[in-house]
């Protein structure tokens, strides 16, 4: 494509050189660039792209989009000066991938919880209709039945574009995508069309980027305030900050609940570890879920469904077929009796939400022991909250390592220790080694007890100084349950 037509989705304050070059690709990262590419320089969280304009054009870029011109510019290549690289680099993806977005329809979930237990549930829902589908999410992207392996929740401009773009040409009618508020406030999503949004929660998480709980808010908010009179915004009316979400939106607003009357009311009848039995708008269904945050999950599931055209009973009937995402409220049995969940709880909120469910189910016929730990170099803020909503709703608790990143394990440990009174750390301990941590709580476990190993989920690593070393929950609890006596 040409570059000029590449530029007419952009604003630009200044073009030095030739406009009339083809170019062959778009990037954000100057190793990856190849001869005839262009670069845009994007002043990011870590590193500033205008330091590494010199190693593109030494890599091939034949244009480079910047909001600072270099001082000493190459005559063979095109600088076009724009006053916001983060801005133009989402609407230049979009119009250089073809516009992917006018091809299908694009479902955004946003949120602190559910984002991605609700996006693969409608994504394995829409297939199971006979449509092609795709999906991007934490866990990972598909185009229709092909995994794309993910690093982020919502990947960067070119390659989210890239992404849909393929969707696009091989004939996804839908496409499912998590949301992330970095997403949001990096402004990778810009230029995408998106047919609905769904909102879930929102509890503390991410301080440590956005700063405070409002700017968190706001992120999430402007995704909202962004679409377009054609979508819809499907918003979760049990959340206090459900209807804040949608206040400002163009589009057509819809709501689900589990408490007061809305769209899509739920209700659950009964529950168990093997699923629970709900009303949905005076349907009854049986689903293969846990807990009131599946049943809020499942309700934005059948609310957009509906929404997007399909009949109440066929959504219902397909609604009882699927089966949980991978470390999501991930049940084993052990041959000794005791119940093992995995989650991927790695927020307070989200520790409270899966502790208070296992009480629902539970009804004080066993004990709860909970394994969490919390990540580092993230939102120290948490750490404490995080031990002490788990002490308070558990019999035992074991602290352990969860990503320690670049911290020391131990210093995270401490600082989750803090948040502890006397009485809660009567009950505590502490194990740094968390395969150690896991096999110490199913030593303590007694047939009917409950173990809880938060924060990993579908993850199979432990990231460590850099480095990321195989570690996976379930794999660990199956290689112990191999070796029980019972």
């Amino acid at each position: 494509m040409e570059l000029k037509e590449i530029l007419k989705a952009i604003t630009i304050k200044t073009i030095l050189g030739d406009a009339g070059k083809d170019i062959t690709g778009i990037e954000i990262d100057s190793r990856n660039v190849k001869a005839g590419n262009l670069f845009v320089a994007v002043k990011g969280t870590q590193t500033d792209g205008h330091a590494y304009i010199a190693k593109a054009v030494g890599n091939g870029a034949s244009a480079v989009v910047c909001e600072n011109l270099p001082d000493s510019p190459d005559s063979n290549v095109t600088y076009v000066q724009v006053a916001d690289t983060e801005e133009a680099v989402g609407k230049l993806a979009t119009h250089f991938f073809g516009d992917p977005t006018s091809k299908l329809d694009l479902i955004g979930v946003t949120g602190t919880n559910g984002k991605t237990t609700i996006a693969t549930l409608l994504y394995n829902m829409f297939r199971k209709f006979g449509y092609k589908v795709g999906l991007i999410s934490t866990v990972c992207n598909y185009i229709d039945g092909e995994a794309i392996p993910t690093d982020h929740t919502t990947p960067d401009p070119i390659t989210l574009n890239k992404l849909l773009g393929r969707m696009a040409d091989e004939g996804c009618k839908y496409a499912f995508m998590e949301v992330s508020s970095h997403s949001i406030a990096q402004k990778r999503i810009g230029g995408l069309r998106f047919a609905g949004g769904i909102f879930t929660n929102i509890t503390r998480d991410h301080l440590d980027y956005h700063k405070t709980f409002e700017n968190y808010l706001k992120a999430k908010k402007a995704f909202f305030d962004g679409l377009p009179k054609t979508a819809f915004a499907l918003t979760n009316a049990d959340d206090r900050n459900g209807m804040v979400m949608v206040q400002n939106t163009k589009a057509k607003v819809y709501s689900y609940s589990l408490r007061t009357l809305c769209d899509f009311k739920g209700k659950v009848l009964e529950d168990g570890f093997d699923g629970m039995l709900m009303d949905i708008n005076n349907r009854e269904v049986n689903v293969q879920f846990i807990g009131r945050f599946n049943a809020s999950n499942l309700l934005a599931v059948y609310g957009a469904a509906c929404i997007l055209g399909k009949k109440p009973e066929d959504v219902l009937l397909l609604l009882s077929t699927l089966h949980p995402v991978s470390g999501r409220f991930d049940a084993l049995r052990s041959p000794k009796g005791y119940t093992a969940i995995v989650d991927y709880a790695h927020t307070p909120d989200a520790l409270i939400n899966v502790l208070d469910t296992i009480h629902e189910v539970l009804r004080g016929r066993g004990k709860v022991i909970t394994v969490v730990g919390a990540g580092g170099n993230r939102d120290k803020g948490k750490r404490p909250l995080m031990a002490k909503e788990s002490a308070r709703r558990s019999d035992k608790v074991i602290i352990t390592s969860d990503n320690p990143r670049f911290e020391e394990p131990q210093d995270i440990i401490n600082d989750m220790l803090a948040g502890l009174d006397k009485d809660d750390s009567r009950k505590v301990l502490s194990i740094a080694d968390r395969k150690e941590a896991i096999r110490t709580a199913c030593m303590l476990s007694e047939p009917g007890d409950v173990i809880l190993i938060a924060g990993k989920g579908h993850e199979n690593y432990q990231e460590i100084k850099g480095v990321k070393h195989h570690f996976d929950d379930k794999e660990v609890l199956k290689d112990i349950f191999s070796n029980e006596k019972y």
